[in-house]
């Protein structure tokens, strides 16, 4: 193998998951993990070795996870447009994420349906890791930012017609289980490998616990579209906390949940069943304006996204290097839970924690280099430099 199939990273402080590896080398070979160590590349290198980059001084952290995400930089995964997704994927690739799970919205039956077939284009060709579907399947008293008279109840006919339609893409479905066919479409979905995922629901708390026995495994940005938390009224948010089986997920950003409501989740779940997620529409990593949501019309103004016609919170404009750096910064996880709840977590449900998710030799080459404060500055998927290639030094080695 030549030099040029191969780069060193040398002298980060490289976060794995059993711990943190300070003046570490990385090597990437042919756009994977071919090792990790702790040796100094510029005294213990082999002879004849490649030159590596001297990143003294950065972290390295695994390419983040993001399961569900509807757009960013202007564009939307919900348009229905190739060019828009690729867009909106590269957005938040150079924001770190380097595996994607395209959410769509609510619409008419059809169109998520072609919607659907467009991003699977994208999936067969590595862009994206799968398909979301967040809607029409939920419920009209907490629908949120999905237009109301577009929702319909999960007949598990028509979701094995989204299903299908995204050609065995299809990674999760969100359903409220309540609604008339909820528990046979989760059943369904587990019976097809889809991921169920409770959301924008409103239902009690035994009906939650029936839709988990069933088979739902992911609670959609839990605590946001669904009741809150009663003495006599647990709700969905007490059924998905308590219950090993599932996965919850949480929008670190501020707005959709306060720091110490992500502290509580995260001491009710415990770490192993906690993602992170951006729930963005198109305005992350572009900006304030007008934006559609779907069939919908999306006011962003100081980076918080909500419907013109009713002011409900519409997605974020969150980027998953924004939310590592509030996860260590402000809920003061260690650099290892912060990479786990935003790769390996995620990677792991999603069933690619094989390939990506942690620096593991092995994997592929996904990750990201920050600063003492936690900023990014470099982005690698797959062994090629998205962002940063020309931030650090070269050492030669000898």
């Amino acid at each position: 193998m030549s030099n040029a199939d191969r780069t060193v990273l040398a002298g980060a402080r490289l976060v794995l998951p059993t711990g943190v590896v300070d003046n570490g080398r990385l090597t990437v070979e042919n756009g994977r993990i071919a090792e990790v160590t702790a040796a100094d590349s510029r005294t213990n290198a082999p002879v004849g070795a490649a030159p590596a980059l001297d990143l003294t001084g950065y972290t390295v952290v695994p390419g983040f996870v993001d399961m569900h995400v509807h757009g960013g930089g202007g564009a939307s995964y919900a348009s229905g447009i190739a060019e828009q997704a690729l867009v909106a994927a590269r957005t938040h690739l150079e924001h770190g994420t380097t595996t994607t799970i395209a959410s769509t919205v609510t619409g008419e039956i059809d169109e998520v349906c072609r919607q659907a077939s467009v991003l699977s284009e994208l999936v067969e060709d590595g862009v994206l890791a799968g398909v979301h579907f967040e809607g029409p399947f939920i419920s009209i008293n907490r629908c949120g930012a999905h237009q109301p008279d577009l929702l319909r109840d999960p007949d598990p006919a028509l979701v094995r017609k989204l299903v299908d339609a995204a050609r065995g893409t299809a990674t999760m479905v969100t359903l409220a289980p309540e609604l008339d066919g909820g528990i046979e479409s989760i059943r369904l979905l587990k019976e097809l490998g889809v991921i169920a995922a409770i959301g924008h629901t409103d239902a009690r708390y035994d009906k939650v616990l029936e839709g988990i026995e069933a088979g739902a495994t992911v609670a959609t940005h839990l605590f946001n579209a669904m009741p809150g938390i009663a003495h006599r009224a647990p709700g969905p948010i007490v059924a998905l906390l308590e219950d090993e089986r599932v996965t919850v997920e949480l929008v670190g950003d501020g707005v959709h949940l306060h720091p110490a409501i992500v502290d509580l989740a995260i001491k009710g779940a415990g770490l192993d069943r906690v993602a992170l997620i951006t729930d963005a529409m198109a305005a992350a990593g572009f900006g304030d304006g007008l934006y559609p949501l779907g069939p919908l019309q999306v006011r962003v103004q100081d980076g918080v996204a909500r419907l013109v016609d009713g002011g409900s919170i519409a997605g974020s404009t969150l980027t998953l290097d924004v939310a590592f750096r509030r996860a260590v910064t402000l809920n003061g996880l260690s650099l290892v839970r912060a990479a786990q709840v935003l790769s390996l977590n995620p990677a792991t449900l999603i069933g690619v924690a094989d390939r990506v998710g942690s620096l593991e030799a092995g994997k592929d080459a996904d990750l990201v280099v920050l600063d003492d404060s936690h900023t990014l500055v470099a982005v690698m998927r797959k062994g090629e430099w998205i962002v940063g290639a020309d931030t650090f030094r070269t050492l030669v080695t000898v």
